[in-house]
């Protein structure tokens, strides 16, 4: 009879240990199920905000299609101009009074901004933003931050005539020397 008791003692351990492994099998599976959940529930809510902010945008743009008049050069102003700078005061080394340069400026429109593109020997030197008013126009030019010479170019166009624009261009080179340029742009004959 010892026997039997023995056979059962160790069944029923057996079993004991087995359907404790399984409860901590569930635990493990309920924990790993919140979990998951959790990272449901955060991830619909992102997923919601980022369809609102969809939304959002949608509407900004079509309001800003209907609302904003994107500004635009003239007739008599777009295109391209032969333009000659000359040198008239300086403080930098890096610009000689009397010096000249004679380069091709094209006054464009793009879907954001008028500005003027400036070509020497047909390769783009530079891109102004620019904008006219009350018959004056004003372009300006500035390296970013990173550059290794912090440059800020303002042009000021307040001579205009048919075929002909005359204004002055004043540099500042690293906040500590600055330059002024006598600017004349003539329409160029066909």
């Amino acid at each position: 009879m010892q026997r039997i008791p023995k056979f059962l003692l160790l069944l029923s351990l057996t079993i004991f240990l087995f359907s404790c492994k399984e409860n901590e099998r569930e635990k493990q599976l309920d924990i790993r199920e919140k979990i998951l959940s959790e990272k449901e529930n955060i991830f619909a809510q992102k997923e919601s905000e980022f369809q609102s902010l969809l939304k959002m945008r949608d509407s900004l743009y079509a309001k800003k299609t209907d609302s904003v008049i994107v500004p635009t050069w003239p007739v008599d102003i777009l295109g391209k101009w032969s333009g000659k700078v000359i040198c008239t005061e300086s403080t930098c080394s890096d610009y000689v009074i009397g010096d000249q340069r004679t380069d091709v400026w094209e006054f464009v429109n793009d879907s954001l901004q008028t500005s003027v593109n400036v070509y020497s020997n047909n390769n783009l030197v530079r891109t102004y933003s620019g904008k006219l008013e009350n018959n004056e126009i004003r372009l300006n030019f500035k390296t970013d931050s990173t550059a290794a010479k912090l440059v800020d170019m303002n042009i000021l166009l307040n001579e205009i005539s048919p075929g002909k624009m005359r204004g002055k261009r004043t540099i500042t080179v690293n906040n500590n020397c600055s330059a002024a340029f006598s600017v004349e742009l003539v329409r160029p004959s066909k």
